[in-house]
Protein backbone atom coordinates (compact mmCIF):
# COMPACT_ATOMS: atom_id res chain seq x y z
CA UNK A 1 0.00 0.00 0.00
CA UNK A 2 1.62 3.35 -1.01
CA UNK A 3 2.18 6.21 1.51
CA UNK A 4 0.06 9.12 0.95
CA UNK A 5 2.40 11.54 2.44
CA UNK A 6 4.96 10.23 0.09
CA UNK A 7 3.12 10.67 -3.00
CA UNK A 8 2.55 14.50 -1.74
CA UNK A 9 6.14 14.69 -0.76
CA UNK A 10 7.10 13.71 -4.72
CA UNK A 11 4.13 16.20 -6.49
CA UNK A 12 5.71 18.59 -4.36
CA UNK A 13 8.96 18.14 -5.51
CA UNK A 14 7.79 17.71 -9.02
CA UNK A 15 5.94 21.15 -8.75
CA UNK A 16 8.99 22.76 -7.17
CA UNK A 17 10.97 21.57 -9.92
CA UNK A 18 8.43 22.75 -12.56
CA UNK A 19 8.54 26.31 -11.23
CA UNK A 20 12.62 26.45 -11.34
CA UNK A 21 12.31 25.12 -14.91
CA UNK A 22 10.04 27.99 -15.51
CA UNK A 23 12.14 30.79 -14.05
CA UNK A 24 14.69 29.29 -15.97
CA UNK A 25 13.37 29.80 -19.21
CA UNK A 26 11.67 33.07 -18.09
CA UNK A 27 14.96 34.13 -17.05
CA UNK A 28 16.67 33.05 -20.84
CA UNK A 29 13.99 34.82 -22.24
CA UNK A 30 13.82 38.28 -21.12
CA UNK A 31 17.76 38.37 -21.82
CA UNK A 32 16.26 38.62 -25.84
CA UNK A 33 14.64 41.69 -25.13
CA UNK A 34 17.15 44.50 -26.08
CA UNK A 35 16.33 47.64 -23.16
CA UNK A 36 18.78 48.36 -21.33
CA UNK A 37 22.23 47.29 -23.11
CA UNK A 38 23.23 49.71 -25.01
CA UNK A 39 26.01 51.03 -23.33
CA UNK A 40 27.38 53.59 -24.80
CA UNK A 41 27.72 57.23 -23.67
CA UNK A 42 26.92 60.14 -25.81
CA UNK A 43 29.26 62.36 -25.99
CA UNK A 44 30.30 65.32 -23.69
CA UNK A 45 29.40 68.00 -25.34
CA UNK A 46 28.81 71.03 -22.13
CA UNK A 47 30.85 69.87 -19.29
CA UNK A 48 29.69 71.45 -16.13
CA UNK A 49 32.70 73.47 -14.96
CA UNK A 50 33.47 72.89 -11.37
CA UNK A 51 35.65 75.58 -9.45
CA UNK A 52 35.90 73.19 -6.18
CA UNK A 53 38.17 70.00 -6.92
CA UNK A 54 36.84 68.22 -3.56
CA UNK A 55 32.67 69.30 -4.76
CA UNK A 56 33.96 67.69 -8.59
CA UNK A 57 34.97 64.79 -6.70
CA UNK A 58 32.43 63.91 -4.85
CA UNK A 59 29.90 64.64 -7.79
CA UNK A 60 31.65 62.20 -9.51
CA UNK A 61 31.83 59.18 -7.26
CA UNK A 62 27.89 60.05 -6.16
CA UNK A 63 26.17 61.62 -9.08
CA UNK A 64 28.43 61.14 -12.31
CA UNK A 65 27.07 57.48 -13.29
CA UNK A 66 22.93 58.60 -13.70
CA UNK A 67 23.68 62.61 -14.02
CA UNK A 68 26.53 62.22 -17.16
CA UNK A 69 27.40 61.05 -20.18
CA UNK A 70 30.51 59.48 -18.26
CA UNK A 71 28.35 56.55 -17.12
CA UNK A 72 30.50 53.17 -15.74
CA UNK A 73 28.95 50.65 -16.81
CA UNK A 74 29.65 47.23 -14.56
CA UNK A 75 29.00 43.47 -16.08
CA UNK A 76 25.69 43.06 -13.92
CA UNK A 77 23.78 46.08 -16.41
CA UNK A 78 24.04 43.65 -18.83
CA UNK A 79 21.88 41.14 -17.21
CA UNK A 80 17.93 41.70 -17.45
CA UNK A 81 15.83 42.53 -15.76
CA UNK A 82 18.65 44.45 -13.71
CA UNK A 83 19.81 46.25 -16.91
CA UNK A 84 16.40 47.30 -17.08
CA UNK A 85 16.40 49.27 -13.90
CA UNK A 86 19.81 50.66 -14.34
CA UNK A 87 18.73 52.17 -18.33
CA UNK A 88 15.66 53.56 -16.51
CA UNK A 89 17.69 55.39 -13.75
CA UNK A 90 20.38 56.61 -16.15
CA UNK A 91 17.73 57.52 -18.46
CA UNK A 92 15.53 59.43 -16.30
CA UNK A 93 18.91 61.31 -14.45
CA UNK A 94 20.26 62.52 -17.25
CA UNK A 95 16.72 64.06 -17.98
CA UNK A 96 17.01 65.93 -15.00
CA UNK A 97 20.49 67.30 -14.78
CA UNK A 98 23.36 66.45 -17.13
CA UNK A 99 26.86 67.36 -15.75
CA UNK A 100 27.44 66.47 -19.66
CA UNK A 101 25.41 68.48 -21.09
CA UNK A 102 25.04 71.53 -19.43
CA UNK A 103 22.76 74.12 -19.39
CA UNK A 104 22.64 77.38 -17.91
CA UNK A 105 19.67 78.21 -15.15
CA UNK A 106 19.62 74.40 -14.61
CA UNK A 107 19.81 72.83 -11.23
CA UNK A 108 20.23 75.13 -8.53
CA UNK A 109 17.17 74.70 -6.39
CA UNK A 110 16.39 71.36 -7.24
CA UNK A 111 19.97 70.09 -6.60
CA UNK A 112 19.71 70.95 -2.95
CA UNK A 113 16.55 69.31 -2.55
CA UNK A 114 17.60 66.22 -4.38
CA UNK A 115 21.43 66.04 -2.42
CA UNK A 116 19.46 66.76 1.16
CA UNK A 117 16.66 64.65 0.08
CA UNK A 118 16.91 61.05 -2.00
CA UNK A 119 19.93 61.57 -3.85
CA UNK A 120 22.04 59.20 -4.26
CA UNK A 121 18.42 56.82 -3.99
CA UNK A 122 19.06 53.78 -1.77
CA UNK A 123 19.13 51.36 -5.43
CA UNK A 124 22.64 52.74 -5.90
CA UNK A 125 24.16 53.26 -2.65
CA UNK A 126 23.42 50.06 -1.76
CA UNK A 127 25.92 48.66 -4.87
CA UNK A 128 28.28 51.69 -4.38
CA UNK A 129 28.39 52.26 -0.40
CA UNK A 130 31.14 54.80 -1.12
CA UNK A 131 28.97 57.09 -2.79
CA UNK A 132 26.55 57.83 -0.01
CA UNK A 133 26.93 61.79 1.13
CA UNK A 134 27.91 62.46 4.61
CA UNK A 135 26.23 65.47 5.68
CA UNK A 136 29.57 67.58 5.62
CA UNK A 137 30.07 66.11 1.70
CA UNK A 138 26.80 67.45 0.81
CA UNK A 139 27.37 70.58 2.16
CA UNK A 140 30.40 70.56 0.39
CA UNK A 141 28.99 69.68 -2.94
CA UNK A 142 26.32 72.26 -2.77
CA UNK A 143 28.61 74.94 -2.06
CA UNK A 144 30.99 73.83 -4.68
CA UNK A 145 27.98 73.52 -7.13
CA UNK A 146 26.44 77.29 -5.70
CA UNK A 147 30.05 78.41 -6.50
CA UNK A 148 30.58 77.34 -9.87
CA UNK A 149 27.04 78.23 -11.06
CA UNK A 150 29.04 81.21 -11.78
CA UNK A 151 31.46 80.72 -14.04
CA UNK A 152 28.64 78.02 -16.28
Amino acid sequence: MANPSGRRRRSGLRIALWAIGVLVVVFVVIQLIPYGRDHTNPPVTNQFKWTSQKAEAIARESCYDCHSNETKWWWATNIAPFSWFVQHDVDQGRAKLNFSEWKSGQGGGEMQEAVNGEMPPLQYTLLHPGAKLTDAEKQELLTGFQQSLGSN
